[in-house]
């Protein structure tokens, strides 16, 4: 039991997205399980906003929001995030008939979405500032909020509603589930001083493992969507070649920033791991349900990353 106690702490985010993979498969080739198969779906759909708002909970009670500062390296991201993203939508605006342009716009969603909530927990597993990372997360998802409004109506023109109604639209997609936890964990701090304390004591790696768990269903909702999604197979490779693409250079630019100003693990999570499933939804309500596929392989990707990343620091 301790050896498998060891193991599952060790390869939690591997194992966690291989069962992802196992019990996607399982429901779709065991007809036994069948009957289940709407509970199961129901039940998935529920359990994850739930752990992440648990886990994001408990990874804000880490953090000091009076020690909470805007960086250079903090702004740098931001304005990659918006100049990727107007560079994109402004070739495809000025070459409509460009040949490769849903795969353009697949690469634009991957660089604008913004930095995925649970971004702080693997930064904490991997030796990095949780606080520092939680600012620039709210500042990612704002700047999402206002670039997304602002600059797609330049690729797709069917798009009618005012920017304040997008930007309110979008603000309202992302920032209940993010900033719930926040104000709670802080009044916690400030006004139950005690009960914080027992949290950060006994539930410090808590949030690793329910991030683990939350993989488990997002990678099994993923699969799911993928093999059911009516986008033609070489589509669906060509834009999972260019998720893999835009997570590999974010990470890499992401840590190269970051480092300049010693703040390496928090540049490459801020910049490398995305709120995938805003991203799918942005696809959905923006440009095209085709494009969903490209987030959708991202949240792979970037775990494969990061799954890498703990073993070569448990390892070093």
């Amino acid at each position: 039991m301790k050896q498998l106690i060891r193991f599952l702490k060790s390869w939690t985010l591997p194992v966690g997205m291989t069962c992802g993979v196992l019990g996607f498969l399982a429901f779709h080739y065991i007809h036994l399980l069948e009957p289940i198969k709407p509970a199961a779906q129901v039940t998935a759909e529920f359990l994850m906003p739930t752990v992440l708002f648990i886990m994001l909970f408990i990874t804000f009670c880490k953090v000091n929001p009076r020690e909470m500062r805007i960086t250079w390296w903090h702004v740098w991201l931001v304005i990659f995030q918006l100049l990727s993203c107007l560079a994109i939508a402004l070739f495809l605006h000025f070459m409509p008939g460009f040949r490769y342009a849903l795969l353009a716009e697949g690469l634009m969603i991957c660089f604008v979405c913004p930095t995925a909530g649970a971004a702080a927990v693997i930064t904490g597993k991997l030796g990095g500032n949780e606080t520092s990372l939680t600012t620039y997360t709210i500042l990612s998802n704002l700047a999402a909020a206002v670039i997304i409004p602002l600059v797609f109506p330049l690729v797709e023109k069917q798009i009618d509603a005012s920017f304040l109604s997008q930007f309110l639209t979008i603000l309202y997609k992302v920032f209940p589930l993010l900033i719930f936890p926040f104000l709670i964990a802080w009044g916690l701090r400030e006004f139950f001083p005690k009960a914080h304390t027992q949290v950060v004591t006994y539930c410090r790696d808590l949030a690793f493992y329910l991030w683990g768990f939350g993989l488990v269903l997002s990678v099994g909702q993923t699969c799911r969507f993928l093999v059911d999604s009516p986008v033609d197979v070489y589509l669906k490779w060509l834009l999972s070649i260019v998720s893999l693409v835009a997570c590999a250079l974010q990470f890499f630019l992401g840590k190269n920033i970051g480092a300049m100003y010693g703040e390496r693990i928090g540049g490459g999570q801020g910049l490398g791991q995305k709120n995938t499933i805003f991203a799918i939804w942005v696809s959905y309500t923006y440009l095209s349900p085709i494009l969903s596929v490209a987030p959708g392989t991202y949240i792979i990707w970037q775990n494969i990353f990061n799954s890498w990343q703990l073993w070569r620091k448990k390892n070093m």
